[in-house]
C-alpha cells in the first residue's frame, strides 16, 4: 500500500500551488502550515534542491471527528500536502490518511480516515 495519493501536473510550481490551494478550499480544507523545503535547504545547509513545498491541510470538521474518536491522533496531523518539481512536472502528493491511520485501533479514527482519502482523491483530480 503506497502511503501517498499522487498526481504529475506539467505546469508552472507556482500554478500547480494555486491549483492545489483552491482543490483543498473547495472540499473544506485550509492551508495551516507551510514550509518551502527548498529554500530551507538552501539557507541551513548551503545545499540546493528542486522546488519543494509541503502544506499542512487542514478541515476543522473532519480533524475534530479525529480528534474526538482517537485523541493523541493529533500527531498526525495536519494532512500533509507536498508539491515538488520532478523535472517531468510538478507531483503533487497527498498523505493517504487509511495508511498513515493503519495502527490507530479506534474504528472512528479510521471511518475519518476513509473520508479523507476519498476527498483526497477528488482534490488531486481536480487540481
Amino acid at each position: 500500500m503506497s502511503f501517498t495519493i499522487d498526481r504529475v501536473i506539467e505546469a508552472p510550481f507556482a500554478e500547480v500551488e494555486a491549483r492545489t490551494r483552491a482543490a483543498l478550499a473547495a472540499e473544506g480544507f485550509g492551508v495551516l502550515t507551510e514550509i518551502d523545503v527548498a529554500a530551507t535547504m538552501k539557507a541551513k545547509l548551503g545545499r540546493d534542491l528542486a522546488a519543494y513545498k509541503i502544506l499542512g491541510a487542514c478541515n476543522p470538521g473532519l480533524a475534530f471527528a479525529a480528534l474526538e474518536a482517537s485523541p493523541r491522533i493529533g500527531a498526525m496531523l495536519p494532512c500533509n500536502v507536498i508539491l515538488r518539481d520532478t523535472g517531468a512536472g510538478i507531483e503533487v502528493s497527498a498523505v493517504d490518511p487509511v495508511a498513515s491511520f493503519a495502527a490507530v485501533g479506534e474504528p472512528g479514527a479510521r471511518a475519518v480516515a476513509a473520508q479523507v482519502r476519498e476527498i483526497f482523491t477528488r482534490v488531486l483530480a481536480a487540481i
